[in-house]
């Protein structure tokens, strides 16, 4: 019994230090325009134009690459021409980022900028875009 007494303190004091209903937390300031990360990912996942594979969303994060409406656009103009070109598999190059893409799927399958470009080597792709 004393095992329950002890757990049950442990969770009230653990309870104690989460914040109390009806206390305001204040939200960190940003600087950022534009739609959030949230609203991009929403737009991912939701299937309209590119969509991103879990590898791919995984790199973007772990490499710190953002991407606008914008460049999201210029993707799809991309994959649209592979398509017109008939590759499955595409190698997508925009400023410094690389992209590897399912042209069928219009999905991204892993994406790479800067340093991770230095002596990479790109596989099973069968075409390449510049956009």
């Amino acid at each position: 019994m004393s095992d329950l007494k002890n757990m049950n303190n442990d969770y009230m004091i653990r309870r104690s230090q989460v914040v109390k209903p009806g206390t305001e937390v204040s939200k960190p300031q940003s600087n950022v325009t534009g739609p959030s990360f949230n609203d991009v990912l929403n737009k991912i996942q939701s299937g309209e134009g590119v969509k991103f594979s879990k590898h791919a969303i995984d790199r973007l994060n772990s490499r710190n690459i953002a991407l606008s409406e914008e460049e999201l656009g210029r993707i799809s103009n991309g994959m649209d021409k592979a398509k017109s070109k008939g590759v499955r598999d595409a190698l997508i190059m925009m400023d410094n980022k690389v992209f590897v893409a399912s042209v069928s799927n219009k999905t991204i399958i892993t994406a790479a900028m800067d340093e991770q470009l230095k002596e990479n080597v790109f596989t099973n792709i069968d075409g390449a875009v510049i956009v």
